[in-house]
């Protein structure tokens, strides 16, 4: 469904304008809030860097998933799960330390509520879900996760998300109270007399300043993923220094302005080194922005090599486990990226790409399109990559293969021989009769069991066999996507001091708060967290505007 957009761009020349609430971010985050406060008479501005047709921000670009605990689409495959499992496997994941008070309030709040509060919420809004349910970050005998499958994804996937919502912003019965600026950069938020007063900032289109004084003022600018810079600035020590090459998967606009004027407002902004990254970042063919990046979701029937083509173990990195360990993993090398190899028949089932941009079926609702991906493969994403993507490499042999890599990879040495063995001996291994272990192969068998798995993974597949061939391999970089930490705050929403004090009349969701409490993920996420975390602080922090009361 086309949005239907019943307001203008403003060019005023006004510079001040008042209202109950101003909202900095027109993100999932921002729309969250404004729909929950315009159930009351309040004046709202929402306020916006960017331009009209990008409302929505980076949930919009999403694959929109969420994590939800014993939903209906987990009862009705029959899955088992329930809020104590949940939480487990969050605590066990998130690794909190003793000062993580209220991340790991926030933790038990969410686990608590997320299906009431999260997913019966956007079913009244109109948001639908696909009937199964994605095992995304899996627990294993080595690393925590998910114990049962729990990822759900929106039927029409983040811009499906993101459009529905806008549709039932502006057509909300009072409309009339809100008002939308796009363009706008805001720089600066207000105090006065020890209260936090609203914002100021920069009318791109006009170069005027603004002022919008508010009684509240709610920070939903998102994290700093969208600035490589202070992602380096940031970066996690014990990772060693940060990589050279960074792709941004992240919005552009994600700079953490409104952290930094938040902080030195009093503000506890912590926990900014727990960046959420991915290891399968390739350069956007079409990129719309400096070092745009995609995050190709890595093939379980791949080898996963380092920089020098050589296999990472003894624990070999799998897809669909733990992908902050195997951030860890691609870092802890000199060169701080990686290699896939796979052929064309497993790149063809398995090789997905994260967001709505590169899965048309499911972002316009072609159901059928659909289902042919499920069952047959993306050959017309894999030709496209192929084709357009310059770290997507293809041989008719494995010596080939290794010289392109070489080429691809400069002055950094391929180890041709490494690269040869690897394939060797997984290959050999594709036989359970084989007497061979190989811990991915058993990995691989254990994904399976879970049928939609099955039906995505490809079954003791070689890598070097002709009648699957060409070869592939592709050069992946540490890509950006999300930031786990951010501006602390309470079950409410209310920005808090270092002494655990509120900022009168200062909010912050979504991302801008880590997702509530300055880091409810603690080091890892366990997926669908992300969008989770936006429509619950945002419906927290509407409802404290509101006196406590959610609609």
């Amino acid at each position: 469904m086309a949005i239907q957009a019943n307001f203008k761009i403003s060019s005023s020349s006004t510079t001040t304008r008042q209202a109950d609430v101003v909202i900095a971010g027109a993100g999932i985050s921002g729309i969250v809030a404004a729909l929950e406060l315009l159930e009351s008479d309040l004046k709202v501005i929402l306020v916006d860097r960017d331009a009209k047709n990008k409302i929505g921000g980076l949930a919009k670009e999403s694959f929109g998933a969420f994590f939800f605990v014993d939903s209906p689409q987990q009862r009705w495959t029959g899955i088992k799960d329930n809020v104590d499992l949940a939480l487990n496997d969050w605590f066990e994941s998130a690794g909190f330390g003793e000062e993580d008070i209220w991340p790991k309030k926030w933790a038990e709040f969410y686990v608590n509520n997320c299906t009431q509060l999260g997913y019966k919420w956007l079913r009244k809004q109109g948001v639908g879900f696909l009937p199964v349910v994605n095992w995304i970050e899996r627990v294993s005998d080595k690393n925590p996760g998910n114990s049962v499958p729990r990822m759900h994804i929106v039927w029409g996937s983040g811009k499906g998300l993101s459009d529905t919502l806008v549709n039932k912003l502006l057509t909300h019965r009072n409309i009339a109270n809100l008002q939308i600026l796009f363009k706008h950069k805001v720089t600066e938020i207000i105090s006065k007399n020890g209260k936090i007063a609203g914002l100021n900032g920069i009318n791109k289109i006009t170069g005027n300043k603004f002022t919008i004084e508010a009684d509240n003022t709610v920070i939903a600018s998102g994290g700093i993923c969208g600035s490589i810079e202070k992602i380096k600035a940031n970066w996690y020590k014990p990772w060693g220094d940060p990589p050279e090459v960074i792709l941004n998967g992240s919005h552009k606009y994600a700079e953490g302005i409104l952290h930094d004027a938040a902080s030195e407002l009093g503000a506890n902004v912590t926990h900014m080194d727990k960046l959420w990254l991915y290891t399968g970042g390739v350069e956007h063919p079409t990129p719309r922005h400096p070092d745009h990046g995609l995050s190709i979701l890595p093939c379980k029937s791949a080898l996963w090599l380092d920089s020098h083509g050589r296999r990472f173990g003894p624990e070999p990195l799998v897809a669909g486990y733990d992908a902050r360990n195997q951030v860890e993993t691609v870092c802890k090398q000199e060169h701080k990226y990686s290699w896939q190899v796979m052929n064309m028949k497993i790149a063809v089932r398995e090789l997905s790409i994260s967001g709505s941009e590169h899965n048309p079926a499911i972002r316009d609702k072609k159901f059928f399109r659909f289902l042919k991906g499920i069952l047959f493969g993306a050959q017309g994403l894999v030709d496209d990559m192929l084709a357009n993507c310059e770290n997507f490499v293809t041989a008719n042999s494995v010596a080939e293969l290794a010289d392109k890599m070489q080429a691809l990879s400069g002055d950094i040495k391929i180890d041709r021989q490494a690269v040869a063995d690897a394939i060797q001996h997984f290959d050999k291994a594709a036989d359970p009769k084989s007497g061979i272990y190989d811990r991915q192969r058993d990995l691989i068998r254990q994904v399976r069991k879970y049928l939609l798995d099955g039906i995505r993974t490809c079954k003791d597949q070689k890598i070097d066999e002709k009648s699957a061939y060409p070869l592939i391999a592709v050069k992946e970089h540490i890509l950006s996507r999300k930031t786990l930490g951010g501006i602390q705050t309470n079950l409410e929403s209310r920005v808090l001091t270092a002494t655990g004090d509120t900022i009168p009349n200062l909010y912050a969701i979504g991302e801008a708060a880590g997702y509530g409490g300055g880091g409810v993920h603690g080091l890892r996420s366990l997926e669908g967290t992300f969008l989770g975390g936006c429509v619950m602080s945002s419906r927290l922090a509407a409802a404290d505007i509101l006196n406590g009361k959610l609609h």
